[in-house]
C-alpha cells in the first residue's frame, strides 16, 4: 500500500529547507503520494537509482517536470536531450558526450587554471594583505563558469547575463505556476528569444562547441533541424548548475574550516571534495518522470501515466545508504550519489563541471590558508535547485 503524506514540495519555507521534510519522504516509505499535487515521490536513495536506471519504465520524454506531456500539449520546446527517451535521445547525447569528453577536457584545462589563478588573485587582492572578505556567489561560483564556458561554446560576451536568469526560469518552469515562476515570467519570452537568436551556426565563434555541434549536423550525425536545440541543451544546463554545484563547495567548505584545512593539506581531493559537495547540498534537488504502464516500487504500485519526483537530495542524504549522511567530509567516497543523476540521463556536462571546479578550487588553495563564513548565507529559491544568492567569505591569504 502506498503511503500518502500531506507534504507540499513546492511551499517556500520547503524549498528554503528541505531536509526534515526530505527524512519525512524516505521514513514514509519507497513510494509515497502527494495529494497536494497529484504526483507519487520516490526519495529513498535504493529506489531513486533504480528509477533513474529504469527509463524504460520511467519516461523522460513525458517532461521532467510536475506538467505531464502525456496529457496536455507542451507549453514550451522539449529538451532533445533531457526530455527525450531512446531512440530520440541517443543522436543528440552521442554528439554531446563526444564534444565535452577527454580530448576536449585535456584542451581546456591549460588555459581554464590560468584564468581561474587570475581570477582568485583579483578577488583576494582586495584585502588587507592578509585577510580579505568577498562574496563567494557573485565573486567566483558565477564569474567564473560565466567566463569560460561561455568561451568554450563560443557566445559573444554582449548578452551572457542572461544566462543564468533564464537557465533558473527554465528549472523553476519544472514546477507549478507559483510565485516563483511568475516572478521571472516578464522577461521569460525575451530571455527564450536572445537564447535562439544565439543557437543559431551564424551567432557561434568557429572553433567552440556551438560550431562543433552543427559541423556535427553538416556531418548526418544529427538533423539540422536538431543542432539548434542541442546547443539550446548547452545553454541551459552547461552554466546555471556548474554555478550552484561551485556555490555549494565553497559553502560547505566555508561552513566547515577543519575540512578546507584537510583540503589544504591534500589537494589532490579537490575532485573529491567537489563530489562530496554535490551530495551533501544537491543543487539540483528533484527532477520528475512519468510512468509508462503500471510500475512496481517496493509493495507498492505507481499506476501508469502518473508523475513521479524523484528526490535527488533526499536520496543523497539517505542513511540507508551512507554514514552520517548530514557531514560534509571530504574524506568521504561520495561515489553513487545521484547529484548529477544516473542512467543514460546522467548529465553529459558532469566531468566539464569537475574540470571546472578542480581549476577553481585548486587556484583558491594557492591562494588561501583558512577561510570561513562572515555572515549568514542566503538562499535563492527555485522550484528544482538548491541554490546561494550570497555566500559572504572571510579568508586568510597565504604569505
Amino acid at each position: 500500500m502506498t503511503a500518502i503524506l500531506d507534504l507540499d514540495p513546492f511551499a517556500l519555507d520547503v524549498l528554503a529547507d528541505p531536509h526534515p521534510h526530505d527524512a519525512r519522504l524516505r521514513d514514509a516509505g519507497p513510494v509515497v503520494y502527494l495529494p497536494a499535487h497529484g504526483i507519487y515521490a520516490i526519495a529513498r536513495h535504493a529506489e531513486v537509482h533504480a528509477a533513474l536506471r529504469n527509463w524504460q519504465g520511467f519516461q523522460s520524454g513525458a517532461g521532467v517536470g510536475l506538467a505531464n506531456f502525456r496529457k496536455e500539449a507542451p507549453r514550451r520546446p522539449l529538451s532533445v536531450v533531457v526530455e527525450a527517451d531512446p531512440p530520440y535521445h541517443d543522436a543528440p547525447r552521442r554528439v554531446l558526450s563526444a564534444l565535452l569528453g577527454p580530448r576536449a577536457q585535456r584542451r581546456l584545462r591549460e588555459g581554464w587554471t590560468v584564468q581561474a589563478r587570475e581570477l582568485v588573485d583579483r578577488v583576494v587582492s582586495g584585502g588587507d594583505g592578509s585577510v580579505v572578505e568577498f562574496d563567494a556567489v557573485g565573486a567566483l561560483a558565477e564569474a567564473f563558469p560565466l567566463r569560460v564556458f561561455p568561451d568554450a561554446l563560443g557566445i559573444p560576451d554582449e548578452g551572457r547575463e542572461n544566462l543564468l536568469p533564464f537557465s533558473d526560469f527554465l528549472l523553476n518552469a519544472f514546477g507549478p505556476r507559483n510565485e516563483l515562476v511568475a516572478a521571472g515570467a516578464p522577461r521569460a519570452r525575451a530571455l527564450s528569444d536572445w537564447v535562439g537568436e544565439h543557437s543559431v551556426r551564424e551567432a557561434l565563434a568557429d572553433d567552440g562547441f556551438g560550431a562543433q555541434i552543427w559541423a556535427a549536423a553538416d556531418r548526418g550525425e544529427i538533423t539540422h533541424g536538431q543542432a539548434p536545440h542541442v546547443v539550446r541543451s548547452l545553454f541551459a544546463a552547461g552554466v546555471n548548475t556548474t554555478v550552484h554545484a561551485l556555490a555549494a563547495a565553497l559553502h560547505a567548505l566555508a561552513a566547515h574550516p577543519g575540512q578546507w584545512r584537510r583540503l589544504r593539506a591534500d589537494p589532490g581531493l579537490v575532485r573529491v571534495a567537489f563530489d562530496e559537495a554535490v551530495r551533501w547540498a544537491s543543487p539540483v534537488q528533484t527532477f520528475f518522470r512519468t510512468t509508462t504502464g503500471d510500475v512496481r516500487v517496493g509493495d507498492a504500485v505507481v499506476p501508469d501515466g502518473s508523475k513521479v519526483m524523484l528526490f535527488l537530495g533526499a536520496a543523497n542524504r539517505d542513511p540507508r545508504r551512507w554514514s552520517d549522511p548530514d557531514m560534509f567530509d571530504v574524506h568521504r567516497n561520495p561515489s553513487g550519489h545521484v547529484g548529477f543523476g544516473f542512467g543514460i540521463h546522467q548529465c553529459v556536462g558532469q566531468h566539464i563541471a569537475r574540470l571546472e571546479a578542480e581549476c577553481l578550487l585548486g587556484a583558491l588553495l594557492e591562494r588561501v590558508e583558512s577561510m570561513e563564513l562572515a555572515g549568514p548565507a542566503r538562499r535563492r529559491l527555485n522550484n528544482t535547485l538548491m541554490a546561494w544568492d550570497s555566500v559572504p567569505v572571510r579568508a586568510v591569504l597565504t604569505r
